[in-house]
């Protein structure tokens, strides 16, 4: 099955299982994976962007496997 290209808040949130406050928090620490602000207000993430997140989490937390 293909991704979606673009994704919205909630199927980020619950790919990565996190509260809502929780990202917010992320985000405002610059932490957060890159996000598209809709004209609506809407947050989008890209797909590639997500990606690319994750995998820089798990090179920051490769010491500790």
């Amino acid at each position: 099955m293909a991704r979606p290209p673009v994704l919205k808040l909630a199927e980020v949130l619950a790919e990565i299982r996190m509260s809502p406050s929780a990202f917010y928090r992320l985000r405002a620490r610059g932490l957060a994976p890159r996000m598209i602000k809709l004209p609506n207000g809407e947050l989008r993430c890209r797909r590639a962007d997500l990606d690319a997140w994750w995998e820089a989490c798990e090179r920051n937390t490769a010491e500790w496997s």
